[in-house]
């Protein structure tokens, strides 16, 4: 089967980091920036960074809404930390003024997690993966709600966090709060190149 065409939001973040691991897996990825990057796409990564910058530069980009239609369509998108606050329906503690594509049920806490220095790493089981995952968190998001259609995938284990939601699916979309592409283990990114084949079936 031909590799399918998956773009990384290229505005701000963790771009290089996820490029890397799709190219490892096989997958030829391209940055976006423009429409007509997204539009050569059959699967979409969004990145770790700065939620309200990236939406801010997804407006100047005159990017922002086209995206949120691709993905009403039916777009595979995956978000990582900030990518996870920008696919979110509903969220809290956000900027002044913070704006989502939207597109997952959920309502996420920004930086609930904690400041920079509150970063950590820990492993996580993840459902569908026989091993745990090790996630970095920066600055991380947590999932406080999920709407009926919504499948979590993973959950803190243990210490003050424990039983919040970290990663989540519905339908075609996929986030995670931590940073899959800085941990050295590619299966969750493999997860999301699976989700694009089939929806490009």
């Amino acid at each position: 089967m031909t590799a399918p065409t998956i773009g990384v939001l290229a505005l701000q973040g963790d771009v290089r980091e996820h490029l890397r691991v799709l190219r490892e897996l096989g997958v030829e990825p391209v940055t976006v920036r423009r429409v007509a990057e997204l539009d050569a796409c059959d699967g979409l990564v969004i990145p770790g960074g700065e939620s309200t910058t990236m939406a801010k530069l997804a407006r100047t980009f005159e990017i922002f809404e086209p995206l949120r239609d691709r993905i009403k369509q039916g777009l595979p998108v995956f978000g990582t930390c900030a990518g996870m606050i920008l696919l979110a329906d509903r969220v809290l503690d956000g900027a002044a003024g913070q704006e989502t594509f939207g597109g997952l049920d959920v309502t996420v806490r920004r930086n609930a997690f904690g400041r920079q220095v509150d970063s950590s790493e820990r492993d996580l089981e993840l459902a569908g993966l026989a091993a745990p995952v090790h996630a970095v968190l920066i600055r991380a998001p947590w999932v406080e709600e999920v709407g009926d259609g919504v499948e979590v995938l993973a959950r803190v284990a243990d210490g003050p966090a424990a039983g919040r939601i970290v990663a989540v699916r519905q339908g075609p979309l996929l986030a995670t709060s931590f940073h899959p592409e800085v941990g050295g283990d590619s299966r969750v990114h493999e997860m999301f190149v699976d989700l694009v084949r089939e929806a490009s079936a």
